[in-house]
């Protein structure tokens, strides 16, 4: 195999010649630009597997590179010290990682070894064309809403790089799986993925299971053990339900992810650890900052980026193909009921699941599924079979006129808050408590003109 290509771009001779002296015994072959035109140049004439550039050039500024080839080169970020704000600005617009001033060259040598783990681009896809992500992974999200393509790649760019994030979304909407996604797509593919679902530890025992402890710590301590950081070194840490975390532990979590080392109980030192945070909960993080409840400090640390998974009411275009693969799995988890591997489901059926509003999303529909799959006859589902409430069975003409008169509710809605805001989409999906994405989608449904 022939040697990695890495491109250094930095004004300071000194910054530059630490930079390669670093690379080059990791067997990495280098080149340098001093501006960002420069900087430029290789990257249009040489296939770059990473790249290292500080934030201001002569020129412009490093962010111009990340915005520009970060989809096809991972790209690191070196800001100035403290310069969180900066930091931020690049993981948003695609930077692969950031490091900051004084460089820590141990911290360096592990990024860049990450970095170098990260899958090769579709050479054929640019991020100006809007084409659905083909990757065999990503077909684990079922649905072919636009509501689903938007997760689908905003995952596939996510996961290439090692910002922190925050994937927002209602109980059962498949946050784990999104997560698992964000890390099987990425540079930690090999290493662990680690889930924990923080409301289902007892608060006594957190810093333990956390942090690890040696033997003797505490009373139960028969032995060394390592904690979840620990565990999940050099892959993804997958907080789940992560408002649930005491304010003390909230305390020490900010502190592990800003100096990225844990001490186990009753440990003289600390250990250096590796690990990429993903969060979720379905609760509002940010109004449990406002209530005193969250941390802010810890909020900005674990929410870089957000990722909104809809709830199911919002694409009920998937239910189809939702019900198709639940139907196709159930079947597969019982192989040996003859009975069970020739059920189908009506066509009213169907109508009746489009009609209910899921409040336990996904989770729901494949729990009313599997019960439906054995109180069923003749191998059909029909709408009774699903025990949906009486409300949600057809009456047809009931619903049509139900659903037309909601649609008008929610189209009137959205006319107001584009009003009230002249036009800016961002600031009234703001003030309607829903994703940018998911606003546009509902002015696409609606055919809404603003002028």
């Amino acid at each position: 195999m022939s040697k990695p290509l890495c491109l250094v771009v930095d004004d300071e001779p000194d910054i530059l010649e630490l930079l390669v002296m670093t690379l080059k015994p990791m067997g990495i072959t280098c080149y340098t630009a001093e501006t960002l035109a420069q900087a430029q140049e290789y990257l249009l004439a040489y296939e770059i597997d990473l790249c290292l550039t500080d934030m201001r050039l002569p020129d412009g500024n490093g962010i111009e590179l990340v915005t520009t080839f970060g989809h096809q080169t991972p790209i690191i970020v070196i800001t100035a010290h403290g310069n969180v704000e900066s930091a931020v600005a690049a993981m948003k617009a695609g930077a692969f990682d950031f490091i900051a001033k004084p460089v820590k060259l141990l911290e360096l040598r592990n990024l860049i070894t990450t970095a170098l783990q990260l899958p090769k681009p579709d050479k054929q896809t640019k991020p100006a064309q809007k084409k659905e992500p083909e990757n065999i992974l990503l077909s684990k999200l079922v649905g072919r809403s636009e509501a689903m393509q938007t997760v689908r790649a905003k995952i596939e760019k996510l996961a290439r790089s090692q910002a922190h994030i925050y994937i927002k979304g209602e109980s059962g909407t498949g946050k784990e799986v999104v997560a698992h996604l964000i890390h099987a797509l990425g540079a930690r593919a090999k290493q662990a993925f680690t889930p924990v679902n923080c409301g289902a530890i007892p608060t006594e025992l957190m810093e333990s299971e956390f942090f690890g402890h040696k033997k003797g710590a505490h009373s139960t301590a028969h032995n060394d053990k390592k904690g979840l950081f620990q565990t999940a070194d050099g892959g993804t840490l997958f907080l789940d339900e992560i408002a649930d975390l005491p304010l003390h532990m909230q305390v020490k979590l900010l502190r592990v992810i800003q100096e990225k080392q844990v001490r186990p109980l009753g440990a003289a030192k600390e250990i250096p650890v590796d690990v990429r945070i993903l969060s979720a909960t379905h609760r509002n993080l940010a109004e449990l900052v406002k209530q005193g409840q969250f941390r802010q400090d810890l909020f900005y640390r674990v929410n870089v980026i957000e990722l909104y998974i809809p709830p199911l009411r919002e694409r009920l275009e998937d239910i189809p193909d939702l019900v198709a693969k639940i139907l196709t799995k159930l079947k597969s988890n019982d192989t040996t009921n003859e009975y069970h591997q020739q059920t189908t489901i009506s066509d009213k059926a169907i109508k009746s699941l489009q009609a209910y509003s899921y409040p336990g999303n996904v989770r729901e529909l494949e729990n009313m599924l599997e019960r439906a799959v054995t109180l069923c006859e003749n191998n059909i589902i029909k709408p009774q079979d699903l025990q949906l409430p009486e409300a949600t069975l057809p009456n047809h003409q009931e619903q049509a006129g139900f659903r037309s008169h909601m649609e008008e509710v929610e189209r009137n809605t959205i006319m107001n808050a584009l009003t009230q805001t002249q036009g800016n989409k961002a600031k009234a999906a703001k003030l309607l408590s829903i994703s940018y994405s998911t606003l546009r989608y509902r002015i696409q449904k609606h055919n809404i003109k603003y002028k």
